[in-house]
């Protein structure tokens, strides 16, 4: 994402221009990952259920991975080599999670959660979306094997759901993806918490006190002003194979080293415009037609240009220069890598029957009925107590819609089955293959029913606000 970051607090009269340049790069990036993702999705069903291949699918992802200098492993959980899938799932996601927390950072210094009228309707629509999906799991869930797993359909997936409002165009509203947007990152802050605080093994304190004074060096490294991002990726490493082998899951560490990273640039706006104008000056208009002919910069050319050159990586804060970087690494390879390695659910010999009971019910009306009824009613009651305002040019059809989006919650609510059972024990790994099956069809019901319902309730034309979206 794009949106310029601020030293200092950010000027009311330009938050609502900031939330909303924050939300529409938001929403043009996540939407094209999308469809990456779903195509990502499909393949893994397909091989995943192809007789012969599905073999040799679900074994590569247990080949071993090592980053190995004499004894030591990078890429080791308790003194043994990580399988592929864990390094998927528990590096590569780390980097995945690091993004989320650039961009929740981001979001509460200038975009949509640093102001807090409005942040709130979404921020309760997300609470309630998370409270009623685990009220109706554990009510379907009491008493049984799988009632570890009330996490799992509290996520949205801000991919996929903005992905069903792009294929509505300019019909949609942008302060209803604006709201969608939002209410998907403050999902996100929840999933975080409960990763951290339910999916936490045997703790080894020593680990994290360690990382804990490193986590201390980067905080102090920001308040000095260092904009190094070799300094906070190295020490965040470091951070992140502590975390792996302390007990707290390590994506955890990803988030925390996110929030170390400065949101300041070493120059300023002003700074920045007047050496490029210093610099450019040096460039006399009567010495064009030689820089035409010339391939090689003289000296003191290439020292000017040097200068605008550093200059121009100076304006750009570590935190923004990371998350604009990280974002087609993260939503073109390891989200939908994540998604070919996880969402390969063996289908052949399943009893079709299986999908609507147990975990896989439990999940799907989690999803489907949970997370609209919440982020609907509590959407409703903000708006009727006045405490917030409804989005503009929206009504209480089109919230229905995208409340019924909200279910679409596949990237996160996969992380969390992984983490909820353990694929090593065969009634485990039964589970983990209902769940996954839950997720994929309460997703995809949420998403339809979502799409179906917004196209015949949007108006036909394009919406009032649909021309500042560009």
């Amino acid at each position: 994402m794009k949106t310029k970051q601020a030293p200092s607090r950010p000027d009311v009269a330009a938050l609502p221009l900031r939330v909303f340049f924050s939300a529409s790069q938001a929403l043009r990036r996540h939407a094209s990952g999308g469809n990456i993702l779903i195509a990502a999705t499909v393949l893994a069903l397909v091989v995943a259920n192809i007789p012969g291949l599905n073999g040799y699918y679900f074994d590569f992802w247990q080949q071993e991975v090592r980053l190995q200098l004499g004894d030591f492993n990078l890429f080791s959980h308790d003194g043994h080599p990580m399988s592929l899938l864990s390094f998927i799932n528990d590096a590569l996601m780390a980097i995945f999670f690091f993004s989320i927390g650039l961009e929740i950072k981001r979001e509460i210094l200038v975009g949509e959660l640093s102001s807090f009228k409005q942040a709130l309707l979404p921020i309760v629509a997300a609470i309630g979306g998370m409270i009623c999906p685990v009220l109706v799991y554990y009510f379907m869930s009491r008493g049984s094997d799988f009632s570890g797993g009330m996490a799992i359909p509290m996520a949205t997936d801000i991919a996929f759901s903005l992905g069903v409002l792009a294929m509505l165009g300019k019909r949609v509203p942008v302060s209803l993806k604006i709201f969608l947007t939002t209410l998907a990152v403050v999902d996100d802050i929840g999933g975080i918490i409960v990763i951290a605080v339910c999916y936490s093994g045997h703790i080894e304190w020593m680990l994290l006190v360690y990382a804990a004074v490193l986590l201390g060096v980067l905080l102090l490294g920001s308040v000095a002003h260092i904009k190094s991002k070799i300094f906070y990726l190295t020490i965040g490493g470091v951070v992140w194979f502590l975390f792996l082998n302390s007990g707290i899951h390590p994506t955890i560490a990803g988030v925390l080293v996110a929030f170390c990273v400065p949101a300041t640039p070493v120059f300023a706006p002003k700074k920045y415009v007047r050496i490029i104008r210093e610099n450019i000056a040096n460039f006399r208009r009567e010495d064009d037609e030689t820089l035409v002919r010339r391939t090689i910069l003289n000296h003191d050319q290439l020292d000017w240009l040097k200068r605008i050159e550093s200059a121009s990586d100076k304006v750009i804060s570590p935190l923004q220069e990371l998350e604009d970087s990280l974002h087609p690494i993260v939503n073109f390879f390891i989200i939908p890598l994540f998604a070919f390695a996880n969402a390969g659910i063996l289908l052949l010999g399943m009893d079709p029957a299986s999908t609507f009971e147990g975990v896989s019910l439990a999940i799907i009306l989690g999803l489907f009925a949970g997370k609209f009824a919440g982020i609907l009613s509590f959407s409703w009651l903000t708006v009727k107590l006045r405490l917030a305002p409804m989005p503009a040019h929206a009504d209480w059809h089109m919230m229905s819609s995208v409340a019924m989006l909200g279910g679409i919650g596949f990237t996160v609510s996969l992380f969390i089955a992984t983490l909820s059972f353990n694929a090593a024990v065969p009634e485990e790994l039964a589970l983990l293959e209902h769940a996954k099956l839950g997720i994929v069809t309460g997703s995809l019901l949420s998403g339809i029913v979502g799409f179906v319902w917004l196209h015949f309730t949007l108006p036909k034309g394009e919406a009032p606000d649909a021309v500042s979206e560009d």
